[in-house]
């Protein structure tokens, strides 16, 4: 991508991924974060089985990001809707997840561009803050945008472990870095993210 092209972010709820945009973007995130037991088609199966289910406010149903050179998907992010409980009480949150940009076009800006349309709805409103997790290095780009660190332990009560952290990265962040946030075990009631 060029400094003269224009980037356009599209916005997708799940019912707009079809097979092949789905395939599309699931070999972007293989290249990216390459994991064991996560190839192109269980990504696949992951994006095609989200269509259809979301039942909650329109405001808050999942949605992803996408930057595309010509049809090829160069950087992606999504935010999904997520009731955790807290030792405050149940809150709806954002999630942040699946943020990646081509390796061969880092260095254009599509990494904060990608991320400031997740962020979007959180600061329209739709949702109070948004969770997610991070590596070390990455932790200051994400405070250049406003978020900062929480220290809560995070994890599943649905999972097979319910004491067993939710999330691997070491950085568990919130956006905005302002939100009211509670002390205490996170139970995200449901997988990591």
């Amino acid at each position: 991508m060029t400094s003269e092209d224009p980037i356009r972010i599209e916005t997708l709820l799940a019912d707009d991924i079809d097979e092949p945009l789905a395939r599309s973007v699931s070999e972007l995130l293989c290249r990216v974060w390459p994991k064991p037991g996560r190839t192109v088609e269980t990504r696949v199966e992951q994006f095609l089985a989200e269509r259809g289910v979301y039942q909650g406010p329109p405001e808050q149903a999942p949605r992803s990001f996408l930057i595309r050179e010509g049809s090829k998907p160069i950087a992606f992010s999504s935010i999904l809707s997520r009731t955790i409980r807290t030792e405050a009480g149940r809150m709806t949150i954002a999630g942040l997840a699946k943020v990646c940009t081509d390796p061969e076009q880092r260095g254009h800006g599509l990494g904060e561009k990608i991320v400031r349309a997740a962020l979007a709805p959180i600061d329209d409103g739709s949702f109070p803050l948004v969770l997610f997790q991070t590596d070390v290095s990455v932790q200051p780009f994400y405070e250049k945008l406003g978020s900062r660190r929480v220290e809560n332990r995070i994890v599943n009560s649905l999972a097979d472990d319910p004491e067993a952290d939710a999330f691997w990265h070491p950085v568990i962040m919130i956006y905005p870095k302002e939100a009211q946030w509670p002390e205490g075990t996170i139970d995200l009631q449901g997988p990591g993210y």
